[in-house]
Formats: structure tokens, C-alpha cells, sequence
């Protein structure tokens, strides 16, 4: 006769729950599975508008943000001051950026950003945030070993390197201005803007790839 063992029983039903979406998401998954049946949307359309606004329309806006702060310096100059105010000149305002503050990497300090209550992200201007962003395991490691953190992403930080955490709010989000790549020197902002990624205006990437061109 087989024996029930509570603590395996109790293990699997720990990794069964660990691989399924939160609560938000199956509410979100079953509002789009009624539009679809309804006829109210297709599918392919949900698709569409959610890579268009997390791999382009998104963070394209931020690195336009980063390409003109670096070729016009009045315009960083006044990122750096009000950047709520500064992105105005884009259009690019909305309520997740209704209070934003641009960091500056330098030769000499790196920025990262995190939001340790929950996930306030400026979605207007990078897109949707991504998973690793709002795990509970980014959230709290961020502050406690940022320096391990960025490792993992494939930042090796010198120790000289000063390091800034800056943790969002609903009230205050932050935007990283990455450093320009040496070599780029006479390119035009749409180039420029072409090597910003998401992550270095989140500080998880330090060094803009060029193409070597």
C-alpha cells in the first residue's frame, strides 16, 4: 500500500504554483481570450501592438531622448535640471513620466535604477518594463549586491567606478544617460539613437555596442 508523504505532496504543489502567471496575468490573459471570442480584436492585432510598444515605440523614445542629450549640450544641460520638462520637447509626456530625473554615467560613476515596493517604470519613454524588472529577486538584490547584479548582466564594474542606486516611486522615476561610445563622433542623432538600449537607460548595460563602425 503506498504511503501519502506530506512534504512531497506539499513540494510538488509548490512547483506546480511557481510556474503559473500571477493573478494579474490570468486576468489580463482572460479579458484578451473574451475579446478574441467576441470578435472584438484579432489576435495577431494583440501581438503586433505589444511588440510595437516594448521592442520599438517604447524605448525608441528614450534613446532619442539619450542621442539629443548627446549632441546638444544646452539639451543635456536641461535633462539634468527637469527632465519632466526637458522630454516635453519631444512629446513624450504622460503620467509615467510626470516626475522624472535623468542620471549621467560618467568615466567615474555608474547609475542603476530599481523600484524595491513594487515596479514603477517610465513606460512612456522606455516601453513595458521587463519580467526580470519587477522580480522580487532584481527588486531587493539591486540595493543589498548591485555590483553582483550587473555582473550577471555582463557589467564588470571597476571598483574605482563609483556606483549610484536610485529606487523608483510612484512620484519619481529615473532615466540613465548612458555614455557615448568613443567613435562616434559626426554621427547624426537617428544613428546615434539606433545603439541606445533599453537596459542602459536602466543602468544593467554599461558599454554601447557600435557595430565597430
Amino acid at each position: 500500500m503506498s504511503t501519502f508523504d506530506s512534504k512531497h505532496a506539499a513540494g510538488l504543489h509548490r512547483h506546480i504554483h511557481s510556474h503559473l502567471p500571477s493573478d494579474a496575468a490570468l486576468r489580463v490573459k482572460a479579458l484578451e481570450s473574451l475579446a478574441v471570442e467576441k470578435g472584438l480584436i484579432a489576435p495577431e492585432t494583440i501581438d503586433a501592438w505589444v511588440e510595437a510598444y516594448s521592442d520599438h515605440i517604447g524605448p525608441m523614445r528614450g534613446a532619442k531622448v539619450v542621442a539629443r542629450s548627446w549632441v546638444d549640450p544646452a539639451f543635456r544641460a536641461r535633462l539634468l535640471e527637469n527632465a519632466t520638462e526637458a522630454i516635453k520637447e519631444f512629446g513624450f509626456e504622460g503620467n509615467a513620466t510626470g516626475h522624472l530625473k535623468a542620471v549621467e554615467n560618467t568615466a567615474t560613476a555608474h547609475n542603476m535604477v530599481v523600484c524595491t515596493l513594487c515596479s514603477c517604470y517610465p513606460f512612456s519613454i522606455l516601453g513595458m518594463s521587463p519580467a526580470w524588472y519587477k522580480s522580487a529577486a532584481y527588486r531587493a538584490r539591486a540595493v543589498r549586491e548591485p555590483r553582483a547584479v550587473l555582473a550577471e548582466f555582463g557589467v564588470d564594474l571597476p571598483e574605482d567606478v563609483a556606483l549610484r542606486v536610485w529606487d523608483s516611486t510612484a512620484e519619481l522615476r529615473y532615466l540613465v544617460l548612458p555614455q557615448r561610445p568613443a567613435g562616434t563622433e559626426g554621427w547624426d542623432e537617428d544613428r546615434l539613437a539606433a545603439i541606445v538600449t533599453r537596459n542602459s537607460m536602466i543602468g544593467t548595460e554599461r558599454v554601447l555596442a557600435t557595430g565597430g563602425t
